[in-house]
């Protein structure tokens, strides 16, 4: 029971595809299934399966649907069926060869896993990376299918939105149609750190990715270091783990993923070379980045991959897709679609599936792949009109950038001469939520549109509120926070929260119960940034005590109209417990083996000339 649970909780978490729980005949009844492996030009085999239609035939050609994936592609067996198959239940229904492979290292294939696998730009012929792998299994999956059409996609959510990423650099000319979905771009920015910022609330999922098997494996190999709630108050976990050092030392000190962030605390070698971004150039075929407003996992990376694709890459048929989704949220229907207590509107999910996914392989794969799919550039969800939203361009091309100051409680658009100070105490740290049972999660989800009353009030929290809007305003694009900043102490986190208030007498369409929407704060957006990293990721700098210093980083995008009778709120503050690690406040060249007694105590100044610059819909 133990090992099917903690599966249960990668695929709902992490692959973010509840599909496979269904029973269901479908698939048993028009496919058969195949498995192989698949020899990589290194000599390295990886296992595969297939899921071939009964009706295939010469007159009757069909593309592949691929995924590759480090969460398992079980059932394993011949006679043992998946009975869901692809991304969504219309595609299954069209019928495609159905591709799913363990990557290096997972499951049943060979090798040895390595965490976001360092692509390789000059490659001789004994290189291996993703890329090659997604073009090996191609070559070899073209080749070896009977009566296939030649054609090639690839689809992935999370981890497996990597694989699909990198494997657009596979440069096969069968490879048509890539839909990289919630992927990674950059583990500096998603998942475990946040601008270089160790994210805490992560800390249950290192035995997923830090424990090497030994042997071909068909269940998980690592669940016995899985890290089981003790209390429904999951906050009592947090509070008694210590330090970072404390946690690594009692529960990770033999896992090679932990370990290598303990001993990379900044942007070196070991991360640059985990980032995709540098090597998304010359891509030819459709892609279509997927990500949702509330993934609190890899927010950045679909947005940073469609970005860079768009910069590098011409003929890329390049499309995004945002909505009001948690992680991998679009891949199953809720009905009544809520992130958290916020109602967003009614199968939002099956409208995605449906008219946008669905279409976008339907018509590289199986229509003409020199015709564009009629998708729009950018079909962008929003958050606060709770509506679709159309661009020919991303960010909008009549976006207009204000400046929003933070002057004496106040969002203005003129700046102040003085400052606003708050008191810091790592060993008294801001909390993340108020829901206690949230932090028992694998990961964390909900806080991404929490109501963030419980916070206001506190020394540690400094708060800046527009007076009452008299009239709709859309933001819709990137947002930077340019802050000034002085410090008692050498080090210190700013974490950045923007805020949308609702009206006193707000009365949403549909509630949850025992939920106050009356002047509900809902976080529209945040992010946090470590001053040490304000120059330089690869050279971090001390603060200079009460030296007035400039700290400036992204809070990554948004698209939401703060409707009239809204305020707009920013919240600061400089610890973000226990979603974040607690900056000990003092400049250390390895914070992660900070002790308590480095902790120390800070007064920081946030003085009125420092800016939110948002782009807002002319």
């Amino acid at each position: 029971m133990k090992i099917n649970f903690s599966v249960l909780l990668i695929f709902l978490f992490f692959f973010g595809n509840a599909q496979n729980n269904q029973p269901d005949t479908f698939v048993k009844d028009n496919f058969t299934k195949q498995e192989f492996y698949i020899p990589m030009r290194d000599g390295t085999k990886l296992f595969t399966i297939a899921y071939i239609p009964k009706d295939i035939s010469k007159k009757q050609k069909y593309p592949f649907l691929m995924q590759r994936t480090c969460y398992s592609i079980a059932p394993y067996g011949e006679n043992e069926y998946k009975t869901k198959l692809g991304p969504n239940q219309y595609l299954m229904k069209d019928k495609y060869i159905f591709v799913f492979q363990d990557v290096r290292g997972r499951y049943m294939s060979e090798g040895t896993f390595t965490n976001m696998t360092p692509q390789v730009d000059r490659k001789t012929k004994k290189d291996v990376d993703e890329s090659t792998d997604t073009y090996d299994t191609i070559e070899w999956l073209i080749k070896n299918i009977k009566d296939n059409n030649g054609k090639v996609g690839q689809y992935g959510t999370s981890y497996p939105g990597f694989y699909t990423a990198v494997g657009t650099l596979a440069q096969h000319p069968a490879l048509v149609a890539s839909s990289p979905q919630a992927p990674i771009s950059d583990f500096w920015n998603d998942d475990f750190l946040h601008n270089g910022k160790f994210m805490l609330g992560y800390f249950r999922t290192f035995p997923v990715f830090g424990v090497q098997k030994t042997k071909p494996e068909q269940k998980a190999w690592y669940s016995d270091s899985m890290i089981k709630s003790s209390s429904e108050d999951g906050l009592k976990f947090y509070r008694e783990l210590g330090t970072l050092k404390e946690a690594y030392e009692k529960y990770y000190s033999n896992n090679f993923f932990m370990t290598e962030i303990m001993n990379h605390p900044n942007y070196d070698d070991y991360w640059q070379k985990r980032s995709l971004l540098p090597h998304l150039k010359n891509i030819n075929h459709a892609v279509m980045t997927v990500g949702g407003w509330f993934d609190a996992e890899d927010l950045s990376g679909p947005l940073n991959i469609y970005k860079t694709i768009e910069k590098t890459s011409p003929k890329a048929k390049n499309t995004i897709v945002m909505g009001p989704f948690s992680h991998g949220a679009w891949s199953y229907e809720q009905g009544k679609h809520f992130h958290n207590q916020i109602y967003f509107g009614d199968s939002i999910a099956t409208y995605y599936q449906k008219n946008i996914e669905t279409k976008f392989f339907n018509h590289y794969l199986k229509g003409n792949t020199k015709e564009d799919a009629g998708l729009p550039e950018a079909l962008m969800y929003d958050t606060g009109a709770k509506e679709w939203k159309e661009f020919a361009q991303y960010p909008p091309k009549n976006a207009q950038k204000i400046n929003f100051y933070l002057a004496n409680g106040t969002l203005k658009n003129i700046s102040g001469q003085g400052f606003s100070e708050y008191y810091s105490d790592p060993n008294n740290p801001v909390l993340s939520s108020d829901n206690l049972k949230d932090f028992n999660g694998f990961t964390p989800r909900n806080y991404m549109s929490e109501d963030q009353r419980f916070v206001v009030g506190r020394p540690d929290v400094l708060t800046f509120t527009t007076d009452v809007l008299t009239e709709d305003i859309t933001f819709a694009g990137e947002i930077l926070a340019k802050l000034n900043i002085a410090s008692t102490s050498t080090d210190a986190d700013f974490a950045v929260k923007l805020i949308d208030v609702y009206p006193e007498n707000f009365k949403p369409k549909e509630k949850k119960e025992g939920v106050i929407y009356g002047n509900y704060h809902q976080m529209v957006r945040s992010e946090i940034m470590p001053a040490r990293f304000r120059n330089s990721r690869e050279k971090p700098e001390a603060l200079v005590a009460n030296q007035k210093t400039a700290v400036n980083f992204r809070l990554q995008d948004v698209v939401h109209t703060f409707k009239k009778g809204h305020k707009i709120q920013i919240q600061i503050s400089s610890t973000w417990f226990p979603l974040f690690a607690v900056n000990p406040q003092k400049f250390m060249d390895n914070p992660n083996f900070a002790t308590k007694e480095d902790y120390t105590k800070a007064f920081i100044k946030i003085f009125e000339d420092s800016a939110i610059e948002v782009e807002v819909l002319k």
